[in-house]
């Protein structure tokens, strides 16, 4: 990515826009002290653009730049206070709200590596990560004190309110100085399949991860931006860190509610949205509204975390607008392809194709790269690619590739992608791929959401297994399920087992757990 790429990007999305002299060397210098994460990025909206509202939190109200940073350094010194700084782990377990982004910036201001918990933890699975992580503190929001009692005594516990109350009582200290190690911040994995790994998050060391973003997707400096994502996972949290560089004013709502983001958009004027696939999902459920998009000056609804159900871009975008942009990444690789609404209206399945600065390779089990339209494992490299995750383990790596542990192809020039490594079963012999049989069900008009899973057979060595969820007002039973498999799919791709729910169980982030459905046929 050369200098002139990132010159004329910048430029394109407002953030070259003349400003008072003196904010805009203070800005600058801010960058060059603080560097590009989430301390720096702060910094330097807040020399920049003081007086403009950085966040708009349902419960706090408006909160300028000038008080966003001077209540993370408030936070910064009440952690000083406590005997927390650099190198230690603490953990923040908290949902959408300006309290949470004064905590991850002030942690990352005085060097302390902040472990991000995902609000959906019960509290045994909360105890093994804080152990695995080797937290010695936890901040968490007031609501989400009982997923901190299975956690030793060892580790401190500070509830949202006594920070709070702690930060009152704490004068802003003098300037701080940059601390000789930067804080990391650390994001766990989905843990989808078991217990969620930590990941360090890299600091960006320049603007190139923010080019590649805004690159394909047009957000400009200064736009009003909800973030329905939650901001402890990746998405989210590079929603946050977006918006920082963007000098934004960021939305948030704690819990995300269908209706209510809907109205947020016009309510606050949003410009972009920032969500995970099964948020715009149940959005559409709500009644039709098409509008609303003429009400909305809604320009950028950006997803990631899942594959969108067949057929449903096309119709979201119908009702909102050609706004959508689907980015396909994960906690390790960060991001890799880009689907913009040209993309999807061509090939509502894509997975678009790899922004600035990113390179993707389709390689077969041997490490070369397949002919178009042969499918192998999606590797990909870019400048944010993780390191390995913080128990030591990593993921595979071809030539400073690492892999997405996900399957794909190329075709027309556009990337898919045709499940996880991991998901395929042999059942008698055949390979199966159940997303093949996922999709399938998923376009039948009878079904909201289904989720298509292996299961151990005594017989054939492992089989499929449907969990399906009824539209309203439809009828749909188990032999219809398996007659339309059986109609346009091989024989061992016919689910064994069709269970029907009230809606399929999640994670905080959205993504659908198998290892919770196969513990309901275990059942």
């Amino acid at each position: 990515m050369n200098h002139l790429t990132v010159v004329s990007t910048m430029a394109k999305r407002g953030m070259l826009t003349p400003g008072p002299p003196h904010h805009q060397v203070k800005q600058l210098t801010n960058l060059h002290r603080w560097g590009f994460g989430l301390a720096g990025e702060l910094r330097q909206a807040a020399a920049r653009s003081p007086k403009r509202v950085a966040v708009i939190d349902e419960a706090r109200g408006s909160t300028t730049y000038a008080d966003l940073l001077a209540g993370s350094e408030q936070v910064a010194q009440v952690l000083r206070d406590l005997g927390y700084g650099s190198g230690q782990k603490v953990m923040l377990l908290a949902r959408n709200h300006a309290l949470a982004i004064e905590v991850m910036c002030g942690a990352s201001a005085i060097g302390i590596d902040l472990v991000l918990g995902n609000t959906g933890l019960a509290g045994p699975q909360l105890a093994v990560v804080a152990e695995q992580q080797e937290i010695t503190a936890i901040i968490h929001d007031d609501e989400l004190a009982a997923a901190t009692e299975d956690l030793p005594e060892s580790i401190r516990r500070i509830s949202e309110s006594e920070l709070v109350r702690l930060v009152e009582s704490t004068p802003r200290p003098p300037a701080l100085e940059v601390p000789r190690k930067q804080g990391r911040t650390i994001i766990l994995t989905s843990g989808t399949t078991g217990t969620p790994k930590g990941a360090a998050r890299k600091t960006p060391s320049g603007f190139g991860p923010l080019i590649s973003i805004i690159d394909r997707i047009p957000l400009k400096a200064g736009m009003r931006i909800l973030i329905s994502a939650p901001i402890f996972h990746t998405w989210g949290y590079a929603a946050m860190q977006l918006s920082l560089a963007m000098r934004a004013t960021i939305v948030l709502q704690r819990r995300f509610d269908p209706a209510q983001a809907r109205q947020a958009l016009e309510d606050h004027r949003v410009d972009a949205m920032f969500a995970v696939p099964v948020m715009l999902q149940r959005m559409m459920e709500l009644p039709s509204d098409p509008g609303g998009k003429h009400r909305r000056p809604l320009s950028v609804v950006a997803t990631s975390g899942s594959a969108y159900p067949s057929g449903f871009t096309a119709r979201f975008m119908d009702e909102f607008g050609d706004v959508l942009y689907n980015l396909y990444g994960s906690t390790e690789a960060s991001w890799v392809c880009i689907a913009t609404p040209e993309d999807m209206r061509r090939h509502p399945d894509t997975a678009g194709t790899p922004p600035l600065g990113t390179v993707v390779k389709i390689l077969d089990d041997d490490g070369r790269e397949v002919t178009p339209g042969e499918t192998g494992r999606i590797f990909c490299g870019n400048e944010l690619v993780f390191e390995g995750y913080t128990n030591g383990q990593s993921k595979d790596f071809v030539d400073g590739l690492v892999s997405t542990g996900d399957m794909g192809h190329v075709t027309d020039g556009l990337y898919f992608v045709d499940g996880r490594e991991d998901d395929m079963i042999v059942s008698g012999g055949e390979n199966v791929y159940p997303s093949e049989v996922e999709s399938l069900l998923a376009e039948h008009p009878a079904v909201l959401e289904v989720s298509v899973v292996g299961v151990p057979d005594e017989d054939f060595g492992q089989r499929l297994a449907a969990f399906v969820v009824r539209r309203e007002g439809q009828q749909l039973d188990e032999d219809a399920v398996r007659d339309l498999v059986r109609a346009q799919r091989a024989r061992h791709c016919v689910p064994r087992e069709v269970v029907f729910l009230d809606e399929l169980p999640r994670n905080a982030t959205g993504k659908v757990l198998p290892r919770s459905l196969r513990e309901l046929l275990a059942g």
